[in-house]
């Protein structure tokens, strides 16, 4: 099969509202990862169903979410944006819609199915979308629109969900992002570009999508449980084989030929690393301040959403800062001050003050705002012609498995290092040795792959 070649650089025309669209699709996206679980023990009595089968409408949207990454880059390669935006965009909202109204726990696990899926796809188009839509010297701006809006989703999700919760119940939770998607498609539909079709799947690309949906599915679910009972990590021993076989497949090949000519293996694991390192400080943070230091829920919120305003400044500079000197620089440098600010929260023994922690975790996020557009951009512009679906689907795939990574190596932490505040420490211990390798994978660059230069 042949690829779409992308839009030559001299063809884009700025189109910024085609950016806004991947930041709120971005910020919807995730937010829908967290906003859930807050809500679980009322699904459960509203449903009139188990903890642990509530639990799946997280599961439901996760598994698909993550396991499709892969696939959904390798068949958008070959799609046209705008019909792919439209559809996942329609059914995202729609899945949601379907939700909110289930009478009983398998009706809102199927639509949570589906939503994961239709969210597979705008999670791959979201960079694409950003990159496609500015000439190249406004990437790395136009980058740090949804690489910023997406984790600041991920950690208002909580305290929007019980915002909701106590006003207007459960099903608001599923109904708060509809107004948001619903401006995304009528803005994609007046600017996103005519062309292009949606082409449907062959069984082969079917079987291959089977493959490296089996081994990811399999991976998170026993990321997922494992903290109830280590047992269930024996699940992600099928992850091995299928990996494997996938990797020999029409599928993984492509995926590592855009791994080694953008030379952007160290970046993907930074990825992973740094993403990892974030959901571990945010869990142990807000576990250590209500557990052992007894602050409230309010305050407590208050503390942490430290992290997400820095982030949100930085979001903007970091992007203006990545195309006006070196990307991978800038990346660098972000990432380097987020380690410090996970470094500064260790030595803090019984001095848990909210505004010590607080500043701490503000250059956290000032550094997270200056690392995301940048590294974005260069994963991106790094990909080989026509495989830019392939690029953004492996990095946000990167970026998942390390957000639910994350809280399970803190939870192993914290429980390894004795709990309480010794524990607490042994886990950002290890989130911030996770965000300085992180940084030195970023500085290191990879050696260019040889590619033919065109004729002057």
């Amino acid at each position: 099969m042949t690829r779409t070649a992308d839009p030559a650089p001299a063809a884009v025309a700025d189109r910024w509202s085609l950016v806004a669209v991947a930041g709120m699709l971005s910020f919807v996206a995730m937010l829908d990862m967290n906003i859930v679980n807050i809500a679980l023990v009322d699904i459960a009595r509203d449903l009139g169903t188990s903890a642990r089968t509530a639990q799946w409408a997280v599961l439901g949207y996760q598994l698909p979410l993550v396991a499709l990454l892969l696939p959904a880059g390798r068949l958008l390669d070959r799609a046209g944006v705008r019909p792919a935006l439209l559809t996942a965009v329609g059914g995202f909202a729609l899945a949601g819609a379907a939700a909110a109204t289930a009478p009983w726990a398998s009706w809102l696990i199927a639509a949570r199915l589906v939503q994961g899926a239709f969210g597979a796809v705008l999670f791959v188009l979201m960079p694409v979308l950003a990159m496609r839509s500015v000439r190249p010297g406004l990437r790395g701006r136009a980058m740090s629109v949804p690489a910023t809006l997406g984790p600041l989703g991920a950690v208002t999700g909580p305290a929007l969900g019980g915002l909701l919760l106590d006003h207007l119940g459960w099903r608001a939770v599923f109904l708060v992002k509809l107004p948001v998607c619903l401006a995304a498609w009528v803005l994609a539909r007046r600017h996103a570009p005519p062309g292009g079709r949606l082409g449907r799947p062959d069984p082969a690309t079917l079987a291959d999508a089977g493959l490296a949906g089996g081994a990811v599915a399999a991976l998170l679910l026993a990321l997922s449980l494992s903290p109830g009972s280590p047992a269930w990590l024996l699940l992600a021993v099928p992850a091995v084989p299928l990996t494997l076989w996938w990797l020999r497949g029409p599928g993984g090949r492509p995926v590592l030929a855009v791994l080694r000519e953008g030379r952007t293996h160290g970046l993907h694991t930074a990825v992973l690393g740094l993403a990892a390192g974030f959901a571990a400080m945010h869990y142990l943070v807000a576990l250590h301040l209500q557990r052992d230091e007894a602050r409230s829920a309010t305050a407590t919120g208050l503390t942490v959403l430290c992290f997400p305003l820095a982030m949100g400044l930085a979001g903007p500079v970091g992007g203006r800062l990545a195309d006006r000197f070196d990307a991978r620089r800038v990346a660098a440098a972000g990432a380097g001050v987020t380690a410090l600010g996970l470094t500064l929260l260790v030595p803090l023994g019984a001095d848990w003050s909210l505004p010590a922690v607080g500043w701490r975790l503000a250059l956290a996020g000032a550094g997270m705002g200056l690392y995301g557009g940048p590294v974005q951009a260069l994963v991106m512009t790094g990909a080989p012609p026509g495989a830019t679906a392939t690029a953004g689907s492996a990095v946000q795939l990167a970026r998942s498995l390390g957000f639910t990574l994350g809280p399970a190596l803190a939870a192993a932490a914290w429980g390894l290092g004795g709990g309480g505040t010794g524990g607490t420490r042994t886990g950002l211990a290890l989130a911030a040795a996770a965000a300085c390798l992180a940084a030195g994978l970023i500085a290191r660059p990879g050696r260019p792959a040889a590619r033919p230069t065109a004729a002057a």
